[in-house]
Formats: structure tokens, sequence, C-alpha cells
């Protein structure tokens, strides 16, 4: 890139970095033997919104997932500085998932404490299709 030129992304081109870099590998743990090529957004909905705040900024929002009355765990999305809540994962719920009690949580400082590495994982994929990310907040 030449110096004083900054890259510009559309949300399609991070959408289509996300799906080409999504695998059993960077999905949770407590949904990888769940993970199918066909539902590539499952279980990544945490550092897919990790990622999304790395290049826009925003709040990270998570939500409670209710499937036939009980809760199976928590969704997380983003809100745009521009209030626009976007949720590049939400596709994955294909059971009747509903999810509930949004809030706005703060992005915890430094390495998180769970799934660090598998972040890592998908900003590298990731950059490999957009090139060079932000660092993270």
């Amino acid at each position: 890139m030449l110096p004083g030129v900054t890259t510009t992304w559309s949300l399609l081109d991070l959408d289509g970095a996300l799906r080409a870099s999504w695998a059993a590998d960077t999905s949770s743990p407590d949904y990888r033997t769940q993970w199918q090529p066909d539902n590539p957004a499952w279980g990544h909905c945490d550092i897919t919104a990790l990622i999304v705040n790395d290049l826009f900024g925003g709040d990270l929002v998570v939500g409670e997932v209710h499937l036939a009355g009980e809760q199976h765990g928590y969704h997380w999305w983003n809100r745009l500085p521009n209030g626009i809540d976007l949720d590049l994962t939400r596709e994955q719920f294909r059971r009747g998932e509903q999810v509930s009690a949004e809030r706005v949580v703060e992005r915890p400082p430094g390495p998180l404490p769970r799934r660090w590495d598998a972040y890592l994982l998908l900003r590298t994929r990731v950059a490999a299709h957009l090139g060079r990310l932000p660092e993270p907040a």
C-alpha cells in the first residue's frame, strides 16, 4: 500500500472474507462438534463480533439464546457507532432459536480469557482476504 493511502472495505468485503475464513477449528469448542460447512457461521459469533469491532468500532452486544424454552448459551453481535446493529452470524440459528435479554458489554482488555487463539487465527484468515487489519481495540 502507498503511504497516506487508506484501505477501504465494504461490508460485502468483510462478509465474504469471514465466510471464507470460518471453519471448524475456529468455531466455539462448546459447539464445534455441531459445526458443518453448510452452516459456517455456527459457533463464530463472539470472535466475529470482535473482528467487526476491530474494523468499525462501536459496541459489543450479547444476548441469551433460547430454544424450546431452555437457554442454550449466548449470542454476540455489533452495534456500529451510528447505532445500527450488525449481526454477521445470525443465520447460524436454523432451529427456531430466539435471542433475548440483549445488553451492551465492554470489550475485555488485552488477550481474551477464552478463545484468544481462535480469534487470532480468524483475524489472520480474514486479513489474508482483506489485507492488513487495524490492531485490536
